[in-house]
């Protein structure tokens, strides 16, 4: 990095007590217009973000998404062209943001110029809750959206010394927590070696809160994300890792060089809102769900300016099964907005997702129905994101009646996924 359970049958399903309300796997408490946006390939990040022509220049590169450092105390690079025009810009361009916080330094680590986590471990605690907000203040800023996912730099340090490893996991903990409280996903970036480790150590304790994305420096120039030393493929499984596999150097893309690392991707990242405007030619209904069967919560005129975060499926409008929702939780037809495909989905633009941590010890069964009759086709390991598309009524599991439809076509109990509730539906996750 640059310095500058299944659910079960019904008989066995009460075993294990979920803790969606408590460490490891803390709720996230997404906001109207939230969504959490994926991405799997390759990404660079270099120290200061790439003016807008180089980055239209690397369009031409195989990278597709880039890591900015866009906080933190320790942050040392010169940030000239991280403005908010340029993120905007930058996503116009159809790439991916891969948000970088460099706060708070582990004591017995990292350079000796760094502010420092603190040893007491309320102090610590403490420094993570501020990191988080610090950093949700500087995202929302720039421009990105509720339900992003911000990576706190933690760099290398001590294996041995005790009392450091209980000031990194609490301030690491409290980032997560504060994070999720607040509608957004924790994804934290350490040395494999020499920290990551520790973090998969804890990855069951109930000490300290999980977060939900791992990024891992190991510059053996091997792009897996998969047979990691000391961390099980089973941990961070699910579209929850990214791995810095080759350190600084130089690369040419569309005539214009770059001092960069190579990272591989399949993880959370930024949301954006991207612009669209009304097509129609009389005003356009924005409603609470995907569908003219939900209430319109408001209306936009011909030719206005709207801010799309993400694309659903939902009812047919205009030969167009699409629908668009709004930074501000609203759903609009895609029939009648200027997204360059007028029957189906349109890039930049990512799905409708809402991903939240798997609390059952043995695992969660993917089903091909809302019931614990239907057959299991699947199992999300136990810390594994459930990434969410729409909620639906099913058979009773525990406390709860409530089934999750994934983004892969299947169902899991909604009484083993850490979301707000595990006795009724979930705001703002859509009813399918």
């Amino acid at each position: 990095m640059f310095s500058a359970a299944g659910a079960l049958g019904a008989t066995a399903v009460l075993a294990f007590a979920p803790s969606a309300a408590a460490e490891p796997a803390t709720p996230v408490a997404y906001a109207a217009g939230a969504n959490s946006t994926r991405f799997a390939g390759l990404a660079f990040d270099t120290c200061t973000a790439p003016p807008l022509a180089a980055m239209r220049a690397w369009t031409a590169s195989p990278y597709r998404a880039v890591g900015v450092y866009f906080g933190g105390v320790n942050r040392t690079c010169a940030q000239p062209e991280l403005t908010p025009s340029w993120v905007a810009s930058v996503g116009a361009l159809k790439w991916r943001l891969l948000p970088i916080y460099k706060g708070l330094q582990p004591p017995c680590g990292a350079r000796p110029i760094d502010a420092k986590i603190s040893l007491v471990p309320a102090t610590a605690r403490s420094q993570g809750i501020a990191a988080a907000t610090d950093a949700i203040a500087k995202a929302k800023a720039l421009g990105m959206q509720p339900g992003s996912a911000f990576y706190n730099d933690i760099e290398h340090y001590s294996q041995t010394d005790a009392l450091c490893r209980t000031a990194v996991l609490t301030y690491v903990s409290a980032w997560t927590k504060e994070l999720h409280r607040l509608g957004y996903v924790s994804g934290v970036y350490m040395n494999l070696n020499l920290g990551a480790k520790q973090l998969s150590d804890v990855y069951t304790s109930t000490a300290y809160a999980r977060p939900d994305a791992l990024w891992i420096a190991r510059y053996d120039e091997v792009d897996s994300l998969k047979g990691w030393t000391n961390i099980p493929d089973s941990r961070w499984a699910v579209h929850q890792r990214a791995k810095q596999f080759r350190g600084s150097h130089n690369e040419t893309h569309g005539g214009t060089t770059i001092w960069i690392d190579s990272n591989r991707l399949d993880t959370p990242v930024a949301t954006l809102a991207y612009p669209y405007k009304v097509t129609s030619t009389t005003a356009l209904n924005a409603r609470t769900g995907p569908s003219s069967t939900y209430a319109v919560s408001r209306s936009h005129a011909p030719g206005a300016a709207l801010k799309v975060v993400c694309q659903t499926p939902g009812q047919s409008v205009g030969g167009s099964a699409v629908w668009n929702k709004l930074a501000d939780g609203s759903y609009v037809s895609d029939r009648y907005v200027s997204t360059p495909s007028a029957t189906g989905y349109s890039a930049p633009l990512p799905r409708c997702l809402y991903p939240y941590q798997v609390t059952a010890a043995g695992g969660l069964s993917e089903r091909t129905g809302p019931g614990a009759s239907y057959a299991v086709r699947a199992t999300l390991p136990h810390g594994a994101l459930a990434w969410v598309y729409c909620q639906r009524s099913g058979s009773t599991v525990g406390t709860t009646k409530i089934w999750n439809l994934l983004e892969n076509g299947r169902y899991v109990s909604d009484y083993y996924v850490a979301n707000p509730s595990n006795t009724t539906y979930s705001k703002p996750i859509p009813r399918c």
